[in-house]
């Protein structure tokens, strides 16, 4: 996979962006690459279940310059419309260089680039939202939310993925949450009266995605996660001995075959990238 787009604009096609902010399990790259290359995956069987189908171009960039990579600047991007960030184990309100240099791009290209339209998964939803200001925090207790997890869906959920389900579900590998949900009060970046819609919540963490009109929509729950996936990023947590409580990480593996709704997120999150969300308040 590139990190430059190789093909053209077109209008049945999505060019997407994927910021990679960790590498998975050494098994699993393996078997199915970085963590871009399940998104691209995931997000070409997005675009044919599209109707009509759509083709995706996904190009990447590993952004964790103390492993070699680099954040990208805003002249790199001119051609790119649509910016995905994965999950990763670093804090999303830490204070390494590198996240800081990534909030900063962020915010450029919100203020600058209208066009582009952005999307994070786990760390990305927290990193996005704490460039627009919300807090983001580990959990009171520190208690993680571990693989397959029900969320009640807003009114505004339910229209962003087409569904008059109450509830979907996603698996989860998280301790830190947005607090509260970035507003005009928390970043100039925002005007007052925009709206940021919280589309979904679960027992556990009240902000499971956002939702911006035209140019966000976040999912704390994890999209391309498989039952092996879910399975390896567990333990490395628990070998990083970040995750200590080893009956939850137990629990949580016997619950990682359950079938989950990333796919519905992703069709959503694609029709955000296509600009298809006018129906949308």
């Amino acid at each position: 996979m590139h990190d430059k787009f190789s093909g053209s604009e077109a209008p049945n096609k999505v060019r997407m962006m994927v910021f990679e902010t960790d590498e998975p399990h050494p098994e699993t790259i393996e078997e199915k690459g970085t963590f871009g290359d399940v998104f691209d995956r995931l997000f070409k069987t997005a675009g044919d279940n599209h109707d009509p189908p759509l083709g995706i171009e996904t190009a990447m960039k590993f952004v964790v310059e103390p492993k070699g990579g680099k954040v990208p600047t805003v002249d790199e991007l001119k051609d790119v419309h649509a910016i995905l960030i994965t999950g990763s184990m670093y804090d999303a309100h830490g204070d390494d260089e590198w996240i800081h240099k990534l909030m900063k791009l962020l915010q450029d290209l919100w203020q600058h680039r209208p066009d582009i339209r952005l999307s994070g998964v786990c760390f990305g939803h927290q990193v996005l939202c704490r460039m627009l200001g919300a807090k983001v925090d580990t959990v009171p207790g520190g208690d993680w939310e571990l693989s397959h997890t029900e969320i009640t869906l807003s009114d505004v959920g339910k229209q962003l993925f087409r569904t008059k389900n109450e509830k979907l579900r996603l698996h989860q590998m998280h301790q830190d949450h947005v607090v509260e949900p970035p507003s005009s009060k928390s970043t100039d970046l925002l005007k007052d009266g925009q709206k940021v819609h919280i589309w979904g919540s679960s027992e556990h963490t009240a902000v499971q995605g956002i939702y911006i009109k035209d140019r966000l929509f976040t999912s704390q729950g994890h999209l391309g996660f498989d039952e092996d996936m879910v399975k390896r990023q567990i333990n490395l947590r628990v070998e990083s001995g970040s995750l200590k409580d080893l009956n939850h990480a137990d629990a949580a593996k016997e619950t990682a075959d359950m079938e989950h709704d990333g796919e519905v997120v992703a069709g959503s999150i694609l029709r955000l990238f296509h600009g298809e969300d006018n129906d949308i308040p």
